[in-house]
């Protein structure tokens, strides 16, 4: 291996690991290269934020960076990095064909967190009120989210759904994609005996981050079909809504009268989910897998969703709770699970099963180390594998660097 270990990573935004699944999922892949000690700047043209964690206390340097700015390319050859993370497509088209030209030994990696032409293309069908079919991933968004996974070198795919829908439809060959889930720590018999028991729990949860789409649909689904549904069968219910970026369309839904508590950010993700008896998440479209559903068996909280929540996530059909995409049997499970006892233990029991053998962090993290470590030392004869992707390199980089620069110099003035 080279001896060449600066790690360069470009995130849309900064990594805010209490706010969302995605920034627990970079804090991990920090993680892993951190072991093998590598020295990681993380750069992103995001601005700030209050939630954002402190780079500088885990070891990365923290860079802010401008598009269509040609200081970047000093900056990377200063940098001079021997891998590059891009965290999602976006990022890759608006910075790969400056690493191409600047550091063209430099190996490429995309994060691509979910597939967004997955997402999108189910959230168009749900909103037209059909099924999803998969010529609905015909679009702007699959063309370059498509082409950025081509150009890289390897992308980091974090569902088998997903891996298997790029190689069976688009056709994406194998070397080019790495299979990395969630990394978790097992749970331990230690941990899960200090949990809070079924008696010492009540009320039904929800958690996610706002500023994801599906999320908020869910949250609505919740209040105007399925909570109804549950309060008829226990009038008693409360269900605590909680979430980062809780806008003002989140917040009008409370309702205390009816036990619809909209309680905004967590300071403490993990112990709200932990109080709780039964996790709710219906989501109605969406991709990747799900990290408030991971934290849900993490705090040995059941859940009921839906097939596209638990969408690569089950293990031998099992799940910890209930799935079902038909609203009434949905609230009749809910409270099901939520009224008896040894129903809830069961669930709970499949929740640290799928756990701690569907996100093992010691078998998952060396799997990816092993296999960028190969691509990196083979690098040119790897890439001499994927014409395509050179072919479509050579053209972003054409039209990609002069738009950049028409627009750098247009700046200037």
């Amino acid at each position: 291996m080279s001896s060449n270990q600066n790690l360069l990573i470009i995130g849309t935004v900064f990594p805010e690991p209490n706010s969302s699944a995605a920034g627990s999922r970079m804090m991990q892949i920090i993680a892993v290269f951190q072991k093998q000690n590598y020295k990681i700047t993380f750069a992103s043209t995001a601005n700030d934020s209050e939630f954002m964690v402190d780079l500088d206390v885990i070891g990365v340097v923290k860079k802010n960076i401008s598009l269509n700015d040609d200081r970047f390319d000093e900056f990377i050859k200063i940098l001079n990095p021997s891998i590059v993370i891009f965290d999602r497509f976006i990022t890759e088209e608006q910075f790969g064909w400056r690493i191409a030209e600047s550091c063209p030994n430099a190996m490429r990696i995309l994060d691509t967190e979910d597939l967004h032409c997955l997402r999108n293309a189910r959230q168009l069908a749900f909103k037209e009120n059909r099924d999803f079919e998969t010529k609905d991933l015909f679009s702007d968004v699959a063309y370059r989210e498509i082409a950025s996974i081509l150009k890289c070198d390897l992308s980091l795919i974090i569902s088998q759904f997903e891996m298997d829908l790029l190689e069976s439809f688009f056709k994406i060959d194998r070397q080019l994609l790495h299979y990395l889930p969630f990394l978790f720590d097992s749970i331990e018999e230690n941990a899960s005996q200090k949990w809070k028991t079924f008696e010492e729990r009540t009320d039904f949860v929800f958690i996610g981050n706002f500023f994801h789409e599906p999320n908020w649909n869910a949250v609505l689904y919740l209040k105007e079909t399925i909570f109804p549904l549950i309060k008829k069968q226990t009038p008693a219910a409360v269900l605590k809504i909680y979430g980062a970026y809780t806008s003002q369309k989140v917040l009008q839904l409370h309702n205390s009268t009816d036990g619809f508590l909209v309680l905004g950010r967590a300071e403490n993700a993990n112990e709200v989910v932990e109080n709780a008896r039964v996790f709710l998440a219906p989501l109605q479209f969406g991709a990747g897998i799900k990290g408030k559903l991971a934290e849900a068996m993490s705090c040995g909280t059941p859940s009921i969703t839906t097939s596209i929540g638990a969408e690569a996530m089950m293990l031998n059909s099992k799940w910890n709770g209930f799935v079902t995409d038909k609203p009434e049997e949905f609230a009749d499970l809910a409270v099901k699970l939520h009224q008896d006892k040894s129903i809830w233990e069961d669930a709970q029991k499949n929740g640290i099963e799928i756990y701690n053998k569907r996100y093992s962090k010691i078998i998952y993290e060396s799997s990816v180390i092993d296999c960028v470590a190969k691509v990196r030392d083979n690098l040119q004869k790897h890439r001499m594998k994927n014409f395509l992707g050179a072919m479509l390199q050579f053209q972003s980089n054409l039209s990609s660097k002069y738009l950049s620069k028409w627009i750098s110099e247009k700046n200037k003035k």
